[in-house]
């Protein structure tokens, strides 16, 4: 089965070629940029809810 790879809509870039793109497949969720497409991140749906949760929350702003 071929993974389907979606874009996030914040995503920028003329070409398209500066985002960052999910997929969900064989119960994982993957990540990685699309000018790298061959570097895939690995997780699961809570890990990325609870990353996601702490981002929205200001837990990373210090590394910016």
């Amino acid at each position: 089965m071929e993974i389907q790879w979606r874009k996030s809509s914040k995503s920028s870039g003329v070409e398209g070629n500066n985002c960052l793109e999910l997929a969900e497949h064989g119960g994982e969720i993957l990540l990685r940029e699309s000018d790298n497409p061959d570097v895939i991140v690995r997780t699961t749906r809570a890990k990325l809810r609870a990353f996601l949760g702490g981002a929205k929350e200001g837990e990373f702003d210090d590394f910016a």
